[in-house]
C-alpha cells in the first residue's frame, strides 16, 4: 500500500522556517510550493518585506502571508473566501506565531477590494500584495486592476502574481509595471512596481 500523501507543507525561510503548516483541505485548494515561495522571497529585497503590511489574496492556506510574517512584515491581512478553509488559515496563523500580526477575511477578493477606502476598515496602505489565485479562474488581470483601483496599495509598492506559465500576464496594469517574470515548470510569477497608488 502506498504510503499515505502528507496534509503539510513548511515554512521555507525567517523566523518561523521549518514550521509544519497544515495542508489545503478544501478540493481545488494549491498551495503555492515551498521551492516557488523561497524564490519569491529571494528575489525581493529586504526592504520589500521587512516592517511591511501585506495582503495576500487568494490566501488559501496562508502560507505566503505566513512566509512574508516570517521574513519580517509586520502585519498580513490575508483574503480567503472558503468559510472551512479560512479557519484552516487561522489556525496556521496560530501555528507559526503570528496570530496576533494578521487578520484573517473569510470575503470574495473583488469585493473585498471595492469595500470603502481601506484606511477607515483598519486595513492597509500595503508596500506588498501576494496574488497566487486557483488557475482554473483563468486571467488574473482583473483582479490586479481591481486592486489598483482599490487605493489599498502604497506608493511604490510591490505586487507578486502566481499564474500558469502557459500563460503572459500584460506588462503594465494601470499604474503597475511589471519588472520582472520567472517560471518554474507549470508555475510563473511576475513581479510589479507601483507608483503612486490612482496615479496614471
Amino acid at each position: 500500500m502506498p504510503p499515505r500523501k502528507s496534509n503539510t507543507m513548511r515554512v521555507a525561510g525567517g523566523d518561523a522556517r521549518g514550521i509544519r503548516l497544515k495542508g489545503p483541505s478544501v478540493s481545488g485548494v494549491r498551495p503555492t510550493t515551498e521551492r516557488v515561495r523561497a524564490a519569491i522571497f529571494n528575489i525581493l529585497d529586504a526592504e520589500q518585506v521587512v516592517s511591511q503590511r501585506v495582503l495576500d489574496l487568494y490566501a488559501g492556506t496562508g502560507s505566503l502571508g505566513i512566509e512574508a510574517l516570517s521574513r519580517g512584515a509586520e502585519w498580513a491581512d490575508l483574503v480567503e473566501r472558503n468559510r472551512r478553509q479560512s479557519l484552516d488559515l487561522q489556525e496556521n496563523l496560530e501555528r507559526a506565531g503570528y496570530a496576533d500580526a494578521g487578520r484573517v477575511h473569510c470575503a470574495d477578493v473583488l469585493r473585498w477590494l471595492n469595500q470603502p477606502a481601506f484606511g477607515e476598515s483598519g486595513a492597509g496602505p500595503y508596500g506588498l500584495a501576494l496574488l497566487d489565485p486557483p488557475y482554473r479562474m483563468g486571467d488574473p488581470t482583473p483582479t490586479l486592476a481591481a486592486l489598483w483601483d482599490s487605493g489599498a496599495l502604497q506608493a511604490e509598492a510591490t505586487v507578486v502574481v502566481g499564474h500558469s506559465s502557459r500563460m503572459a500576464l500584460p506588462e503594465r496594469v494601470g499604474g503597475l509595471r511589471q519588472y520582472d517574470r520567472r517560471s518554474y515548470g507549470d508555475n510563473a510569477i511576475a513581479f510589479y512596481y507601483c507608483g503612486s497608488a490612482g496615479s496614471a
